[in-house]
């Protein structure tokens, strides 16, 4: 029992004085806190959509990598010259599993096309492939080149 008293009295004492010396200490501290607080992330806010293209048709083949990269110079890429990014994908859709393709484009809010531009590539892409669907995701990202 006085073991346990005596190592509570040393954790309690310990504590005090950490408590002191960080009090003691808050004042040169607080001219360094400053310099603990990151810096702003570089770059500018961007609209970022991804959308997501099934690889197979409805009676089971497939659409290759070829006919995709075809679709994205005829399609995508007059309409987004900046640039672009695509990968190839593994997915699932109405409980299948299928070979997909993920497109993601980054551009400025000012860009007031781009909405417009990017249905069309959804609609022509599932016109194009008789796809049912083709899945958008919008989102801010922040971009420095």
């Amino acid at each position: 029992m006085t073991t346990r008293r005596t190592a509570i009295a040393g954790m309690v004492t310990a504590l005090l004085l950490g408590l002191t010396t960080a009090s003691a200490a808050g004042t040169a501290a607080s001219d360094t806190t400053n310099a603990a607080v990151p810096a702003p992330t570089p770059g500018e806010s961007y609209k970022r959509t991804e959308l997501y293209f099934g690889g197979s048709r409805p009676d089971g083949s497939v659409i290759t990598p070829a006919e995709f990269e075809l679709f994205l110079d005829k399609e995508v890429t007059p309409a987004f010259p900046d640039g672009l990014t695509w990968l190839e994908a593994h997915g699932q859709w109405m409980g299948g599993k299928e070979d997909s393709y993920v497109l993601i484009i980054l551009y400025p809010f000012s860009d007031k096309q781009a909405n417009r531009e990017l249905e069309e590539i959804r609609t022509d892409y599932k016109a194009q492939f008789d796809q049912e669907s083709v899945l958008r995701a919008d989102s801010v990202q922040r971009v420095s080149f």
